[in-house]
């Protein structure tokens, strides 16, 4: 029997574990990060475990060339197998080797150096953004405090303070500095927001994949590229439905003999890729009821929204996108729009 390997991962030394007979340690290495690859250059070929965590999917690409296959687990799934009330390197390889007999957990599939720089791109973008927000609402509170109001919407906040410190207003000189500051930053972090969206779009374009994504309607260049870097194998679902609950877009069920009990959403999943898709189905919903020549998928979800209202409506749309796009991922080719008369 070939043994299996499980590893701790860390920045600089790496906790290792040797099993050949399921439930049992056979050996044990603490490795610097120099050690590392060299000594799994030197085994037979086995199978590797690591936990999906910051570096793995690296470690993941440079075990993979040396021929050995490398399985990544999900952290949250091998948490429970940790047996010891102490969190240590040894008590987490262990449980590794206990997570992998577990046939119900699925691996994640490393993802590469494409797919990072995509996934890369979008964490950027949206930790700009997300600054870019709190300094808004920063400023909104202190003018507020000073009674001036801002209306609605990011793109007058700035025009706005400008129009404030241009006229005589009540804005006291200390603060002036510090707001025209602040003014400068929204600005920059907007430019490397765009600047993001527009690299998307280069990596977008020579991606097949995201081209087939985006004949999906409600989803744009975000969505599609977040798809491709997030999920990274389309193929590890057996269905749409697997998709969706995947990304946590299905009723949670709470069932006892023969009553079934469907509640809301489970939230589970990645929660930017729900949040882009759920945009993105308000939006085809708007599309819908301004859209004279009606789809099939336009008179659903309208009379949808009709008996369970709009938030409802939406939320079974992003659903039903996420089915359609496992869809023409798996089977490669574009979404065709089938239109119905009026």
């Amino acid at each position: 029997m070939k043994p299996t390997i499980a590893v701790d991962l860390a920045k600089s030394v790496f906790e290792v574990a040797v099993s050949r007979h399921q439930g049992r340690v056979a050996e044990r290495h603490r490795l610097s990060r120099a050690r590392f690859l060299p000594f799994f250059a030197q085994r037979e070929l086995v199978t590797v475990l690591l936990e999906a965590c910051s570096s793995a999917h690296f470690w993941a690409r440079e075990i993979e060339k040396l021929g050995h296959r490398v399985v990544l687990l999900p952290p949250h799934l091998v948490r429970p197998y940790r047996r010891r009330h102490h969190k240590t390197d040894r008590a987490d390889a262990k449980a590794l080797l206990e997570a992998f007999r577990n046939a119900e957990i699925h691996p994640v599939p490393a993802k590469s150096v494409e797919q990072q720089s995509l996934t890369a791109l979008h964490r950027l973008r949206s930790g700009w953004l997300a600054t870019r927000t709190a300094r808004i609402n920063a400023i909104r509170g202190v003018l507020r405090e000073l009674g001036h109001t801002i209306p609605q919407g990011a793109g007058k906040v700035v025009p706005r303070v400008h129009e404030l410190l241009d006229a005589e207003s009540s804005i006291p000189f200390p603060l002036r500095a510090a707001l025209i500051e602040a003014c400068l930053e929204i600005e920059d972090l907007e430019q490397r927001a765009r600047n993001a969206s527009k690299q998307l779009e280069v990596l977008a374009s020579e991606i097949p994949t995201v081209g087939h994504l985006l004949s999906v309607p409600g989803i744009g260049i975000l969505t599609a590229t977040a798809l491709v870097a997030f999920v990274a194998e389309i193929h590890r679902f057996p269905s749409g439905r697997h998709f969706a609950s995947y990304l946590g877009l299905c009723p949670r069920e709470s069932s006892s003999g023969t009553i079934r009990r469907l509640g809301r959403i489970s939230k589970r999943g990645d929660t930017y890729l729900r949040m882009l898709l759920i945009h993105g189905a308000r939006s085809c919903l708007l599309a819908a009821k301004k859209r004279t020549e009606k789809l099939p998928l336009d008179t659903w979800v309208l009379d949808l929204e009709k008996r369970r209202g709009h938030n409802r409506a939406a939320v079974a749309l992003a659903n039903k996108m996420a089915r359609i796009a496992w869809t023409v991922w798996r089977e490669d080719r574009d979404y065709r729009i089938e239109r119905m008369a009026a």
